[in-house]
């Protein structure tokens, strides 16, 4: 199924599911320094414990936002695809999306720009039932995959998945849709997929809610690839740099916050997001959300050493980006290679990273809700 990129304003619409109100005007972005308005397409449309928690709920919450003299809302879109359509048509300003959509994006000329890297360890993996007698990529000839929709990033790492084991995706397997959660688990405990191709933080919500799962092996062309990355629309970006600096500021002290403390994060995410709670109390979901966060933050955070080490946030290197778009070619999502200058602008990072960052591991550390 190809992508359709063409911003016409009803399908986006339909895309979007808005949680507050739509991407603030040029004078809202303020100058430097100055109150500004943003929103945040939070790139899928269940909210859960993952981005969402981490960077928003932590930074509105703990005041990192009001810091910065930042007023941040969100809009919830069904995948990156969705959720970069609406950076780049102004109905959002700032997005965590997939990076390989994003180079998509830009080979179809969608003015989009990548300002910092987000998930930096490659989070997707394929599940399958533990009695399943798939052990790999040799075994999915005629195989139903459950994705979360066709426009997350799920599906082109299905596709690269299968591609790796010399199949061809178009013909010898079949994609399916089938959510997160409860809903994908259903399909594979109903026999409706075969296995499923989700991110880590997803299956651990399965598990905690009693399905049993075994994981497939990924091949090494998956080892190095980026994930989420923070992206904005390129028609405005020069006005609203200072903003978007202000805006991963606040982020990545968010964090750092949450991995020291991710309990305490948790807790702030029901705060700002309650239907996270789906009618329960937060000591009935604590324990089995907090799991599901840490679980999306060692995806989010460097694969070695403590928070007190984590530094250069939002950094992605040149073999990084190569990597990426070797995947990202590979699943499908990109013809030929993408000039990087027309995409990756790192230019923010530095200031991005000037913070404190001792009294966020402190306050972290001796937080209580």
């Amino acid at each position: 199924m190809k992508r359709k990129w063409a911003l016409l304003p009803a399908a986006l619409a339909a895309a979007l599911v808005l949680s507050a109100c739509g991407g603030g005007s040029d004078d809202e972005a303020g100058g430097e320094g100055k109150e500004a308005k943003l929103t945040m397409a939070i790139a899928s449309a269940v909210i859960g414990p993952k981005e969402e928690v981490a960077v928003y709920a932590v930074a509105k919450e703990l005041g990192y936002f009001a810091e910065e003299k930042l007023t941040v809302e969100t809009i919830n879109a069904d995948g990156s695809v969705a959720a970069l359509q609406a950076v780049a048509s102004g109905s959002g300003d700032i997005t965590p999306a997939d990076a390989g959509s994003a180079l998509g994006a830009v080979e179809k000329n969608v003015p989009i720009k990548a300002i910092g890297g987000l998930v930096q360890n490659w989070p997707w993996v394929m599940a399958v039932k533990p009695n399943s007698p798939i052990t790999g990529g040799a075994d999915l000839r005629g195989k139903k995959i459950g994705v979360i929709s066709l426009a997350s990033g799920s599906a082109p790492y299905a596709r690269a998945y299968v591609k790796a084991a010399g199949l061809d995706p178009a013909k010898d397997v079949e994609l399916l849709p089938v959510g997160v959660g409860a809903q994908a688990a259903a399909a594979l405990n109903d026999g409706k997929v075969d296995m499923l191709a989700l991110y880590t933080q997803a299956y651990a919500v399965i598990e905690n809610a009693g399905t049993e799962l075994k994981y497939l092996t990924n091949p090494d062309v998956f080892s190095g690839i980026r994930s989420l990355t923070f992206s904005v629309g390129a028609r405005d970006f020069d006005a609203k740099k200072d903003s978007y600096e202000r805006f991963l500021r606040a982020a990545y002290k968010a964090m750092l916050f949450s991995a020291k403390n991710p309990e305490a994060a948790m807790k702030i995410g029901y705060k700002v997001f309650p239907q996270i709670l789906a009618g329960k109390s937060a000591d009935e979901r604590l324990k089995a959300d907090t799991e599901s966060l840490t679980a999306w933050l060692k995806t989010a955070t460097p694969a070695s050493g403590d928070p007190e080490q984590f530094g250069d946030w939002g950094a992605i290197s040149d073999d990084e980006w190569a990597k990426t778009q070797a995947y990202t070619k590979e699943a499908g999502q990109i013809t030929g290679e993408v000039d990087l200058k027309k995409l990756w602008d790192p230019s923010l990072l530095s200031g991005a990273n000037d913070f404190d960052k001792a009294a966020v591991l402190s306050k972290a550390a001796n937080y209580t809700a």
